[in-house]
């Protein structure tokens, strides 16, 4: 088996994706622009951009519009109804502003902050908490899926692979095969030019 093949086939399928998504931009299936555009500011609240990309850079919002027609469509009406509950929130604590996306990013915060549990010491947006808002707590899962999920599954979600990079995680999975005796006859295994000699000898 030829495992420098198999890799580039990866990389020119990957290639050819990534050329797909850049062609055109995605189009939104569940929510509507103006939705869209609030989804993408709570998205980048929860994994913002700085020196590293965020989730608007990984673009979570079209996984979460495409989760919410797919396999997470049983979650459309938390986000129909969480949505203009969070609009209430943001005209309560701040009633000169209309919409969450027109919030500063530390009045962003405040607003998202008061969805959690602040009692139980003050364990804020980036944890789970029982008495946190059903709707945020599904907005936050979805962003960190989103910002993880496999870049080639199809389910949109981190672009150009900046969730793994961001871990860490390496996006070639060539094998090499192990080393020692037990292997030596394995199909996709040759020895090394000096090995051979040695074998010969």
């Amino acid at each position: 088996m030829d495992f420098r093949a198999l890799a580039r086939n990866r990389r020119c399928r990957r290639a050819r994706a990534s050329s797909r998504q850049s062609a055109s931009p995605a189009k939104f299936q569940f929510f509507s622009p103006e939705q869209a555009v609030e989804i993408d500011a709570i998205t980048a609240r929860i994994i913002p951009s700085g020196e590293t990309p965020g989730a608007r850079e990984a673009g979570v919002v079209y996984f979460i519009d495409r989760a919410l027609t797919t396999f997470a469509s049983d979650d459309q009406k938390t986000y129909r109804e969480g949505l203009p509950t969070l609009q209430a929130r943001v005209r309560e604590l701040f009633p000169a502003i209309e919409k969450f996306s027109a919030a500063t990013a530390d009045q962003q915060d405040k607003i998202l902050y008061s969805f959690g549990d602040q009692a139980a010491g003050g364990r804020g947006i980036y944890r789970a908490s029982a008495d946190a808002s059903p709707f945020f707590e599904t907005v936050r899962v979805h962003t960190i899926v989103g910002f993880l999920i496999d870049p080639e599954s199809g389910r949109a979600g981190n672009r150009d692979g900046v969730g793994w990079k961001l871990i860490g995680r390496d996006r070639e999975h060539m094998f090499q095969p192990p080393f020692g005796y037990y292997d030596k006859d394995y199909a996709g295994w040759q020895p090394n030019p000096p090995d051979a000699e040695k074998t010969k000898a």
